[in-house]
């Protein structure tokens, strides 16, 4: 029943290929005009900007509630320990502090670190060479669980497993929703409306992109 704002910068992305000033930068530009629009709650729905921008939004913007999202490998240590496992994040991510201090933390001894350096790009330009370049970098050893530790890779699930065979994916999107329910629970802002709507948002103004979002979303 909530309004939704969904930006994507498009016109940026990916970000684990940026410094971390420049990420900075246009998270706190996004983060301004969300602000602008009057939500109520913001969602960095971006590994990587979670992990070079968060604390420094955070601190800068304390009067609103912002929520980060991180691959999802503590999931690992509950459900999935002695599976032998593959995070796959871009370059940004992976070499993170946030990131690399979750793994010491809840580290298997049984896991691969995947840098996927052109996946977000290839997802997000809808490129025909997906499946090539998954194939290429993809180890050739016996994978039984998989973080995807992008918002983007979800989307390509099914070529993954195609490759590697059956797997268990994690990701972080359902931690982040029932997080943010619970704050918007926990402060009563939830909406008292019937219905909700999304608006979509493109910094490249790219109307594929458009049309794709909503397509995604059975919309």
């Amino acid at each position: 029943n909530e309004d939704y704002i969904y930006y994507s910068d498009s016109l940026h992305a990916p970000y684990g290929e940026k410094s971390k000033e420049d990420v900075i930068n246009y998270v706190d530009s996004i983060v301004k005009f969300l602000i602008s629009k009057n939500c109520k709650m913001i969602i960095v729905a971006c590994n990587t900007a979670t992990a070079f921008a968060i604390k420094e939004i955070r601190d800068k913007y304390p009067d609103i509630d912002i929520i980060g999202i991180e691959p999802a490998y503590k999931m690992i240590h509950d459900f999935s320990y002695n599976k032998k496992t593959l995070v796959m994040a871009t370059s940004g991510t992976i070499h993170s502090e946030k990131f690399l201090n979750l793994y010491h933390q809840y580290d298997n001894d049984n896991t691969i670190l995947l840098s996927c350096e052109k996946l977000a790009t290839l997802i997000e330009n809808d490129d025909d060479g997906i499946e090539d370049y998954l194939r290429e970098i993809l180890p050739k050893e016996k994978i039984e669980a998989v973080v995807l530790g992008c918002t983007h890779y979800p989307l390509v699930k099914d070529i993954i497993e195609k490759i590697i065979g059956p797997v268990v994916f994690y990701d972080g999107g359902k931690g982040v929703a029932q997080h943010v329910s619970h704050i918007l629970d926990t402060k009563e802002l939830h909406s008292d409306k019937n219905s909700g709507m999304i608006y979509f948002i493109d910094s490249s103004l790219n109307e594929h992109k458009k049309e794709r979002f909503f397509q995604l979303l059975q919309k």
